[in-house]
């Protein structure tokens, strides 16, 4: 039988030249992010199937990549569920295996602890434009901060890099989970069915209002509440005057520090901004987590219609590996995304002091070899990228090729002239 010469589905090979971008971008993030104080870490990427499944994770919980027990502990003819055969999984995303690093490292990390970690994730999702079932999370966390300052540093951070990367006018919409809740409470809808009303309303962008409340009807909500919940939105605006509005309509239903500290974040990072982007109130942003316990965010790119970032506050997450309440907070850039936007607009990495590439005749002698490699050496200690290669019969074919990796200048070498 012949072997498979294609992928896993869902899977990709990397190409040299998506993959100098994927370079330029990571070598971007940790310059970036490490000029706010971030530290980084790293965590396996297989953790304990009861951390990957112990309703942290939202919908991803349903997409674990599952290991099977090994040696004599899998043991399949006595197997009577799931629970005897599986142990461990991949993980779906950096949230969950940090807040167990966290708990289990805490007395050695500062606090507040303000974390950068990068690495490969896996989800057993139905594959699409910019979404494959391996790819690069890149989260930024601050843990041990219960103030709205790590709120403003992760978004000021990820703005800043995103701004580096050449985006430009792109869109940070923030909201909270308690003005959800308490937008929810005041139409009249009960505690227990706030997640079918978020999970409807996070529709809202792709069906309107009007199919909002057509889906809200159908699973049985009085009328007069969802016209009282939708009326809301028309009247609350994307920018401060729209958090105001929210503090003094919901009073009652929404502590007042909560709007005010709302309104601190979005002046503090419009003053302090270093990016060409706008920041939105947005009342009908949910994100999915259910961990999520205050502020959330995510970042949108004029053109391309999903977004390429997101994160928000998730105060009690930590605690339940500890038994000890840790104010935590994260960002997470679509590192995948970016990068296939990169690569859409033919995005050029910046060359230091250039390419070169020396092309020699074959029969070079071995004095003269030496020369060459000695002269590449230096060029090298400069900085230069120095790629050496024999010549080909179809040289000029060869010279194009160079051309189109980007070096600049092609130098040859012939064993009569060394």
């Amino acid at each position: 039988m012949a072997l498979k010469k294609k992928p896993v589905t869902g899977m990709k090979d990397i190409l040299p030249k998506e993959m100098e971008i994927r370079d330029y971008v990571i070598r971007m993030i940790k310059d970036t992010y490490k000029s706010f104080g971030f530290l980084s870490l790293e965590t396996p990427c297989v953790e304990h199937i009861e951390n990957l499944s112990s309703k942290q994770g939202g919908e991803n919980e349903k997409l674990i990549f599952k290991i099977l027990k090994r040696g004599e502990k899998l043991k399949l003819e006595t197997a009577a569920c799931e629970a005897d055969l599986v142990d461990g999984g991949l993980r779906y995303d950096l949230t969950v295996p940090l807040s167990r690093f966290y708990a289990n490292n805490a007395n050695e990390l500062p606090s507040p602890f303000k974390a950068l970690q990068m690495g490969n994730v896996w989800r057993a999702d139905r594959p699409q434009r910019g979404r494959f079932r391996q790819f690069m999370q890149c989260d930024i966390d601050i843990l041990g901060e219960p103030t709205v300052l790590a709120e403003i540093e992760l978004i000021l951070a990820t703005s800043t890099l995103i701004g580096k990367l050449d985006f430009e006018n792109f869109t940070i919409r923030i909201n909270d989970r308690k003005i959800l809740k308490a937008m929810a409470a005041y139409s009249g809808f009960s505690e227990e069915s706030y997640d079918t009303v978020f999970i409807i309303l996070d529709k809202m962008d792709k069906i309107g209002a009007e199919g909002v409340a057509q889906e809200l009807e159908k699973e049985g909500f009085p009328v007069e509440g969802i016209h009282k919940y939708l009326d809301l939105f028309q009247e609350i605006t994307s920018d401060i005057q729209g958090v105001r509005y929210c503090k003094e309509k919901l009073e009652g239903y929404l502590d007042a520090s909560t709007a005010e500290d709302m309104e601190t974040i979005i002046t503090s990072v419009d003053a302090a901004k270093t990016a060409n982007f706008q920041i939105q109130f947005d009342p009908t942003l949910v994100r999915g987590m259910s961990y999520y316990t205050g502020p959330i965010f995510e970042i949108s790119i004029d053109g391309f219609g999903g977004s390429v970032g997101g994160g928000g506050r998730y105060d009690e997450m930590i605690g339940k590996f500890t038994g000890n309440q840790t104010c935590a907070c994260g960002f997470s850039i679509g590192f995948e995304r970016i990068v296939m936007l990169l690569l859409e607009r033919e995005y050029q990495v910046p060359q230091g002091e250039g390419k070169k590439a020396y092309l020699i005749e074959k029969g070079m002698p071995a004095e003269g070899m030496i020369k060459l490699l000695a002269q590449a050496a230096k060029e090298r200690q400069a900085g230069i990228q120095v790629s050496i290669s024999m010549m080909k019969k179809n040289k000029k074919f060869q010279k194009e090729q160079l051309m189109q990796e980007g070096y600049q200048e092609i130098e040859e070498f012939f064993k009569d002239r060394v």
